[in-house]
């Protein structure tokens, strides 16, 4: 008997409290902010910045662009398409492409938006300096083009699976023409 009265107390409790807060935010007026949705209160603008992207539609295009030019070739790739921030927005493996082409498709991406230059541009610069080399996530191999916009990367194709670093290009080049940006 206890036992069950104290059940029936705390449900009873939980309930009150429950219609309570319903109750409280009914009274709330419409045009309140909600804490999820914070309101711009007129600050200046100046310490914000607007970056173009790519939607997962315009790198699904560019990926299956670039895998279609590779099997045309007969050739065996996986394609990457990476963000403006180097994060993966989507990769296609070919059917037959080797497993070590799935990381490198993406670290050719990375490499190539974070720096805005063609990986295989990039190769040659390693003579210089070749501790660029040492900078987590990139590789250094012909491959990755960068996509732009208005002057800006947007975006990172990697091809890997090629037989050679240019024909991986090639692919990556194909990808990027398919959105008409670059």
């Amino acid at each position: 008997m206890k036992r069950a009265l104290t059940v029936t107390v705390t449900v009873v409790a939980l309930a009150a409290g429950t219609m309570g807060i319903v109750a409280a935010q009914a009274d709330a007026p419409a045009d309140a902010a909600s804490p999820a949705a914070p309101q711009r209160d007129g600050a200046d603008d100046r310490h914000l910045r607007e970056s173009e992207r790519l939607t997962v539609a315009a790198a699904t295009l560019a990926a299956q662009a670039a895998l279609d030019a590779a099997e045309e070739a007969d050739q065996r790739v996986t394609v990457a398409v990476v963000d403006r921030d180097g994060n993966t927005v989507v990769t296609l493996r070919g059917d037959g492409a080797g497993p070590q082409s799935y990381e490198s498709a993406e670290r050719k991406a990375y490499t190539a938006v974070s720096w805005n230059s063609p990986t295989s541009d990039l190769v040659e610069r390693l003579e210089g300096a070749p501790t660029l080399r040492d900078i987590p996530g990139t590789l250094f191999l012909p491959g990755g083009v960068p996509v732009t916009a208005d002057g800006g990367p947007v975006a990172g194709i990697g091809v890997a699976g090629a037989p050679s670093g240019d024909l991986d290009e090639e692919f990556a080049r194909a990808g990027a023409a398919a959105l008409g940006l670059r």
